[in-house]
């Protein structure tokens, strides 16, 4: 397991995995203070199509950027989420046209021994990026 890091303190915008609607203030984030925080991050479109994929997240998984980026997340990246508890939550308050926040305890394993963390769902009607932050201190 990842020990989790601290936020890097020259980072303007302290983001933490709980605090109430973080979506904007993680879209405004640039690339090196996304990668400054403490837990995982990624943002994908609405293909799912991974978008933002933060340094934290791509040590604690073991995989690249360039391994990421441009791919679908419940295909060919995390496929360990491509069911009813993560993938369909997205898919369902895209159709509805709702917000969604959800807070999850839940156990990857792609490509590694099963992992217990707790995975923060977020969507905002119209916004260009849905989110899920993991939090591998769970």
């Amino acid at each position: 397991m990842v020990a989790p890091a601290r936020p890097d303190p020259a980072c303007p915008l302290n983001i933490d995995f709980s605090q109430p609607q973080p979506a904007p203030a993680l879209a405004a984030l640039s690339d090196a203070e996304l990668d400054a925080l403490g837990f995982g991050v990624i943002a994908f479109d609405e293909q799912s199509l991974v978008r933002r994929y933060n340094a934290f997240e791509s040590r604690a998984a073991g995989l690249a950027p360039e391994r990421v980026l441009g791919r679908h997340l419940f295909t060919s990246v995390a496929p360990c989420m491509n069911n009813f508890m993560v993938a369909q939550r997205f898919e369902d308050a895209a159709v509805q046209g709702q917000a969604l926040d959800a807070t999850i305890d839940y156990v990857l394993t792609l490509r590694m021994k099963p992992v217990k963390v707790r995975l923060r769902l977020l969507a905002e009607p119209g916004a260009a990026l849905r989110h899920v932050l993991i939090d591998r201190r769970a």
